[in-house]
């Protein structure tokens, strides 16, 4: 039986570890060719390895999204490697690293949060989507978070980001919904993965971050995964502009 996504090329940005690594797994699984996407080398060939291992295909592209020649030079090796790109997941991103208010929020800091979760997804949709229009559509799926759908204390700059992506977007659904390209999001809640581990090491913050889930428990990479496949698939070839909450109920409440 034929995946979801057979014979597709799917790249994926952030793919060493987290929700990249369940996700460019799950694609191979259901039959598409990786391009796995990463700052972090070790994690990037970790993760082809995992998928070559189970008889899959991948290559592995170190990239700095919030460089415009790094990310056209991935778009050109992926179609130089498998010949096109069906399906992009823009979803390499950072957390922020502290809490503080608006106003006191560093400046310096700021500007890192900007740089690789918004205009990074940007940069890759710019050198994305004229590759999909030459070859006659695609889908783009980007990654952006419960936080793109509300406020949350202390986080203004992830905050701004992740409604960026959500309007980025919307703005490029629209643009191009009638020449081949879907472009949605997912905004994923509170998932276990290496970068909030470190968030969540202590143990009462834990427990509060539970504890505003309806659902009473933190969500696992591998459910932001098939979200973001099946948006890629031709099941979801009637969605577009749509900003998919993963979040156990979260913006519910």
């Amino acid at each position: 039986m034929a995946g979801r996504v057979e014979g597709k090329v799917a790249l994926v940005t952030g793919g060493a570890s987290g929700i990249g690594r369940a996700t460019a797994l799950t694609f191979a699984r259901e039959g598409a060719k990786l391009v796995v996407a990463d700052m972090n080398a070790d994690g990037g060939h970790q993760t082809v390895h995992m998928i070559t291992e189970n008889g899959g295909e991948a290559t592995f592209v170190q990239v700095d999204v919030t460089s415009a020649s790094a990310v056209e030079a991935m778009i050109s090796k992926t179609v130089e490697t498998y010949g096109r790109l069906d399906c992009a997941h823009n979803n390499a991103g950072i957390a922020g690293g502290l809490r503080a208010r608006t106003a006191d929020y560093p400046e310096d800091r700021w500007h890192q949060v900007i740089a690789v979760n918004l205009t990074g997804v940007w940069l890759c949709m710019k050198y994305e989507i004229p590759q999909m229009l030459h070859q006659g559509g695609g889908t783009i799926v980007n990654t952006a978070s419960a936080a793109g759908l509300v406020g949350t204390r202390g986080t203004s700059a992830y905050v701004a980001s992740k409604h960026g992506v959500v309007g980025l977007t919307k703005t490029a659904a629209l643009e191009y919904a009638q020449q081949g390209i879907r472009v949605n999001c997912v905004c994923p809640g509170a998932i276990q993965t290496p970068m909030t581990e470190r968030a969540w090491s202590d143990p009462a913050r834990r427990a509060r971050v539970i504890a505003s889930e309806p659902v009473g428990r933190i969500g696992n990479p591998e459910e932001i995964a098939e979200a973001v496949v099946w948006l890629c698939s031709d099941a979801a070839s009637f969605v577009t502009g749509h900003a998919m909450s993963v979040d156990g109920g979260f913006v519910a409440q």
